[in-house]
């Protein structure tokens, strides 16, 4: 009789134990999805920022281009106007009118000065746009991440329940591809999209 409960309490001991392997690989996993959680809603602010700046960009390139090409078809309609007029004076008025507008619009095209010419923001809006597509890359990668942390911790969860250890390794393997989701976003976004 001994001899049975001895091999019942090495039995419990060795469950225990698995238990508590199990446990820990819990815990890795659900340490491992808070980071790539957290690093998920980073990428999604930086890529909402990045979507803002960049339509801010574009709208006032747009702005630009509404307002040169305003002043420009003033300053060619005041020109045909312009030839039927004689009096020297006036046709001067005029001339000096056209010219003006058309330095504006030509500061509209480019304004290397204060960086606000139509020449200056094309680059400005690509590179947020650029920021914008990094940063989701990256997003898609930590959701994934997450998902993959997620079903290991269930996986894990249910190894407890069901006893079966395929499962735990399942879990683990789970892990494994989440810290390589992980990494890719980290390092590499944009490496899949070639593959």
């Amino acid at each position: 009789m001994s001899e049975a409960t001895e091999k019942m309490e090495q039995a419990e001991h060795a469950q225990h134990a698995e238990n508590r392997r199990i446990a820990l690989l819990i815990a890795v996993l659900a340490l491992f999805l808070s980071f790539s959680e957290t690093l998920g809603k980073s990428a999604q602010t930086e890529a909402i920022d990045a979507n803002v700046r960049s339509a801010d960009t574009w709208a006032f390139f747009q702005a630009k281009d509404i307002r040169k090409t305003t002043v420009l078809t003033a300053a060619e309609q005041t020109s045909v106007l312009a030839s039927g007029v004689t009096d020297a004076a006036a046709k001067a008025a005029i001339d000096k009118q056209i010219e003006a507008w058309r330095q504006t619009a030509a500061r509209y095209e480019s304004d290397p000065k204060t960086g606000s010419g139509r020449k200056e923001l094309q680059p400005k809006a690509e590179k947020e746009e650029a920021r914008h597509d990094l940063a989701m890359a990256r997003y898609h990668h930590y959701e994934l991440a997450s998902a993959a942390f997620q079903i290991g911790i269930v996986l894990a969860s249910a190894t407890v329940i069901t006893g079966m250890v395929g499962l735990a390794w399942l879990a683990g393997a789970l892990g494994i591809a989440g810290l390589f989701l992980t990494a890719l976003g980290l390092y590499a976004p944009h490496l899949l999209e070639f593959l």
